[in-house]
């Protein structure tokens, strides 16, 4: 397995014309949830495909400099994540290298984003547009795999793609979960054991709330179970349309319960679906 620190020696790299290429994007702090997606995209690639994955922390998506700066960062553990599951190379660059100091193009979504991760959170999707479009552009990759734990993060790269015109493959892959059902994310090793033990509430709010049968019972439900919380702190939480993800009060169409739940510093997502015969 192959490592590039720059865009120099990561083109080199892919100057073989082995296809397809498959990039798996990422921030580190690799978990089973990110090996599941290099595996997946192991599986797409074939034998004589390549698979890529990239490490980088991307500070312009970042919109606190503390969730920045205390981001974990173990890249040798990654690595040795990164090749057990079969990956051919990895890109790790730093910020200078995929930043020029006086940088000025951003790429920008201004519909899927307005709710959910993009309404508290300003910039976020800007600069995961930013990047991820760099990364294609880097790789000249055919697919990339992507987690549907961040299922609005999802569709705005599918729409960058759609309304972009790219020939890149969107490739989703399941949420992976604790056994007590929490959500995996490279977040979780911040919680400290208190809120480790309480954090699996997310999940059962969301299971309980999306059997019930109206849209305002299901903010209620799942309002209830977060709040009885002693140190769960509600980012949002929010019942939106599958399609354009814009708050809805119905349940005619396919809907997502989603939240995001502050644990001290530490911010966690989750999702879940609601039909109206949930």
């Amino acid at each position: 397995m192959w490592i590039a620190k720059t865009k120099a020696e990561l083109r080199a790299r892919l100057d073989v014309g082995s296809r397809p290429v498959v990039l798996v994007p990422t921030m580190g702090a690799l978990h089973e949830g990110h090996a599941s997606l290099i595996s997946m995209a192991r599986e797409k690639a074939g034998a004589k495909g390549i698979v890529i994955v990239s490490l980088f922390v991307n500070p312009i998506q970042f919109d606190r400099a503390g969730d920045l700066a205390a981001y974990p960062r173990p890249l040798e553990t990654d690595l040795v994540v990164c090749e057990t599951r079969g990956a051919d190379g990895v890109f790790v660059p730093d910020a200078g290298e995929m930043y020029f100091p006086d940088r000025s193009i951003t790429i920008t979504e201004n519909s899927l984003s307005e709710h959910l991760c993009g309404a508290t959170r300003a910039g976020h999707f800007d600069g995961v547009c930013t990047v991820v479009l760099k990364l294609f552009l880097l790789t000249n990759c055919d697919a990339a795999v992507f987690g549907e734990k961040d299922f609005q993060q999802l569709a705005v790269i599918r729409r960058m793609v759609r309304d972009l015109d790219l020939r890149t493959e969107i490739i989703p892959h399941p949420t992976m979960r604790e056994s007590d059902g929490l959500a995996m994310s490279s977040r979780n090793a911040r919680l400290t054991p208190e809120h480790r033990a309480d954090a699996p509430r997310i999940r059962r709010a969301l299971l309980a709330a999306a059997g019930e049968s109206d849209a305002a019972t299901i903010l209620r439900t799942a309002g209830e179970i977060i709040g009885q919380s002693h140190f769960a702190r509600i980012d949002y939480l929010s019942l939106v349309d599958a399609e354009t993800l814009t708050p809805t009060k119905s349940l005619e169409k396919p809907a997502v319960l989603a939240c995001a739940v502050f644990y001290g510093e530490v911010r966690l997502i989750d999702h879940i679906a609601v039909t109206a015969d949930a």
